[in-house]
């Protein structure tokens, strides 16, 4: 059909499940759809996540990371791949968990994306681990919540020392 977008991966950029792993077309977006992907997290923690309670926040990331999870492997299977770097719903679920329970500070946030960006790509232990040993959608979610979960431990030593150091407001 003129004017399709489907790619020679299989499904519609469009479909809605592909949609919804590619962060609502942040994972389209070049060059590096996975620090998009971070951005738009960023985002949307930043607008609608940010001033709920981190109980709130946390519930919504597991239902984030469960629902990705389940679209994911469909996708992943009618595209034929493995780790797109358009799929960027693991990139949606690390950010947020950096983010958990933080204030809503320019600085805090900028941090949070910065050592999840940090985590994300260099894959230290035991991102690496996760990314090389846990096959399919749950590998593809699971790497980068990890580095998320390690991005907040940092976050949460760093930024009362930084606020302390700097005089900058942490909330």
């Amino acid at each position: 059909m003129p004017g399709s977008t489907t790619l020679a991966e299989g499904l519609s950029r469009w479909h809605p499940a592909r949609l919804w792993v590619a962060g609502l077309g942040a994972g389209y977006l070049r060059p590096a759809p996975g620090t998009w992907g971070s951005l738009a997290a960023l985002g949307v923690w930043w607008f609608l996540l940010a001033e709920s309670p981190a109980g709130v926040q946390l519930a919504v990331i597991a239902a984030y990371f469960v629902v990705s999870t389940v679209v994911l492997r469909p996708v992943m299977t009618a595209c034929g791949v493995k780790d797109a770097s358009w799929i960027v719903a693991d990139e949606v679920a690390g950010q947020w968990l950096t983010l958990l329970g933080a204030s809503q500070v320019w600085w805090i946030a900028l941090a949070g994306f910065m050592l999840f960006r940090l985590f994300d790509i260099a894959k230290p232990w035991p991102v690496g681990w996760v990314d090389r040993r846990v096959p399919g959608a749950l590998g593809v979610m699971l790497d980068d919540v990890v580095a998320g979960v390690m991005a907040w431990a940092v976050l949460q030593v760093a930024v009362p020392a930084i606020g302390h150091i700097a005089g900058l407001p942490a909330g």
